[in-house]
């Protein structure tokens, strides 16, 4: 019996829909935050992970982490205050300033990233070829070739 294409999609949109809440919601915010002791919010999280990839602008960072410039300026001023990142002038453009890590921030940055790559404990009741065929589901979905799914 064939599915009908109404059937599939809503399939579809329900186990995407649990994609995104395990990986949205896991690992719990408050893990991150009690691991980097940073306090509530998860916008200083955002902040190091993103400066993993280098130095940025208060703007940019903003526009990273999605809140306004004034915030971006809040959890930038937190994150300096606890040594974790520092502000240096532009070299391409002395009057801005560009946001980098401190090697306590790079540390702090790793941490995150350790913990956020842990899979969920429901892993570990996967057997090998139930991750195995996990394992070849996400790499079809994310080959972004259309049909083959």
């Amino acid at each position: 019996m064939t599915r009908q294409p109404e059937a599939r999609d809503g399939q579809a949109a329900r186990v995407w829909a649990a994609m995104r809440d395990l990986t949205e919601n896991y690992p719990q915010p408050e893990v991150l935050r009690e691991a980097l002791n940073l306090g509530r919010g998860s916008g200083r999280v955002k902040a190091l992970l993103w400066l993993t990839e280098g130095p940025l602008s208060l703007s940019e960072l903003a526009e990273a982490v999605r809140v306004d410039a004034p915030y971006a300026t809040l959890i930038v001023d937190n994150l300096e205050e606890r040594g974790l990142v520092e502000r240096r002038p532009d070299p391409a453009d002395r009057r801005r300033k560009l946001v980098g890590l401190t090697p306590e921030g790079k540390e702090a940055a790793q941490r995150a990233l350790r913990i956020k790559r842990e899979p969920p404990p429901g892993f570990a009741n996967l057997s090998a070829a139930e991750l195995g065929t996990l394992e070849e589901l996400m790499r079809r979905l994310t080959s972004g070739k259309p049909g083959q799914i």
